[in-house]
């Protein structure tokens, strides 16, 4: 009895339970693996930062293979050269390698045999003193005049032990220190607020349109309403691409109208031009998810009551000043939903440039989300590519504050007056 008092007494908090663990799992907890990687200078494609280190590090498996290899080119060297000096001083060069391998094994090799274990500084001092010996040690050997299969190869084996040292890639601030300094963050930045601004602006007002129309009673309604959602139920990648077709300067019609037209010099222009491109990319934006738009906005207009159009109606209003002193203020808090999901998800517009025209022509249609993506999968530089992340982020908070206060809407629910 007193437990099932104790349910019906926590029953909310009970329910949302699973929501919140959706949220931890794959909201939050992505969120804050980014910011860990934005404080770290962390790089895929060296192996001395494709990890997150706090201290310094070993890397003996790659010490290993570098100590391996110098075996390997030393015993070729050895049946290949012909004077004494050269055989006593790779008999040497082999006891070297030898005790810097003991050395590695009794002072810093862990139990658990890990690839990759923390050194203090005092052992790392140690180790990189006998790791440049070797190395002095080689380069003695092939200034002997004598027969060496290949001194090249072996002395850049040799080099690889620099890289076996892996020194804290933790870099604080920097990462954001460099993205605000980077002006090609800042001239991607300035492509997507434009593309944003205009894009939005004529998927509201053609939004709008579209949701007035849809909300009128005439024949055929449903069929007119499931219609105009075909282009938002096509994926974005699928669209850019058909798009792509459309626009193509030797058999698309869309490039071939406007070439017609005059609007652009011929078709091979349509995504050659940097502002061709950009209102290319803008019409295909517009015309997808202007549906979007006019779907929220449907919504917020069904819940108008009809009554207040009919006593306006018999105090003499006209339709302007029903759609102006009714409609819009009954519709803010619609106008802000559709303008605040629309704007978040042009601002972070990836797929329709991506497949459209990849940033081209020369980065000038290139968004901070493409930007991102070359940054952190082309070149491997998760750590840099999380602060931009995390930047976009910010600047997605500092859009959403704007539209609440522009449009006065209250977060808890009611307009605010």
């Amino acid at each position: 009895m007193k437990f099932s008092k104790w349910i019906d007494k926590r029953a909310g908090y009970i329910l949302i339970i699973p929501a919140v663990i959706f949220i931890i799992l794959f909201s939050i907890a992505p969120i804050v693996g980014s910011l860990r990687y934005a404080f770290f200078d962390m790089q895929l494609n060296d192996q001395s930062k494709n990890d997150m280190y706090l201290s310094s590090n070993v890397n003996l498996a790659l010490n290993q293979e570098t100590i391996d290899y110098l075996r390997y080119y030393l015993d070729i060297d050895l049946d290949s050269v012909e004077k004494e000096i050269t055989i006593d001083k790779i008999a040497e060069i082999k006891l070297d390698i030898d005790d810097l391998e003991k050395y590695i094994a009794n002072e810093i090799a862990t139990s658990d045999l890990k690839a990759i274990v923390k050194v203090n500084q005092k052992d790392q001092e140690i180790l990189v003193g006998k790791q440049q010996y070797i190395l002095r040690s080689l380069e003695e050997l092939y200034s002997i005049d004598d027969e060496f299969y290949s001194p090249e190869d072996t002395l850049a084996v040799a080099s690889e032990f620099e890289t076996t040292i892996i020194k804290s890639n933790f870099v604080g601030a920097n990462n954001f220190v460099k993205v605000i300094a980077d002006k090609r963050v800042r001239s991607t930045l300035k492509f997507t607020l434009v593309f944003t601004f205009i894009s939005v602006f004529f998927e509201l007002i053609l939004g709008l349109f579209l949701a007035l129309i849809m909300n009128r009673s005439f024949k055929g309604r449903s069929l007119v309403r499931t219609f105009s959602l075909i282009p938002w139920a096509i994926p974005t990648s699928v669209a850019a691409l058909m798009w792509s077709y459309l626009y193509n300067g030797s058999s698309g019609i869309i490039s071939k109208i406007f070439s017609t037209l005059g609007l652009i010099a011929s078709p091979a222009a349509m995504l050659n031009s940097s502002s061709n491109a950009l209102w290319a990319i803008i019409l295909s934006d517009v015309w997808k998810t202007t549906p979007y738009m006019a779907l929220l906005l449907l919504g917020g207009l069904q819940v108008i009551p009809n009554s207040l159009y009919e006593s306006s109606s018999l105090d003499g209003a006209t339709k302007f000043q029903q759609f102006r002193f009714i409609t819009l203020p009954l519709l803010k808090p619609s106008i802000f939903v559709a303008l605040l999901f629309r704007t978040l998800d042009a601002f972070r517009v990836f797929d329709l440039i991506y497949v459209l025209t990849g940033g081209g022509p020369g980065g000038t249609t290139e968004s901070l989300s493409v930007y991102a993506y070359k940054v952190m999968f082309s070149q491997t530089r998760f750590g840099y590519g999380s602060a931009m992340v995390l930047v976009m982020a910010l600047i997605v908070g500092i859009i959403a504050f704007v539209y609440i206060k522009a449009l006065g809407v209250d977060l808890i629910g009611e307009d605010s007056r």
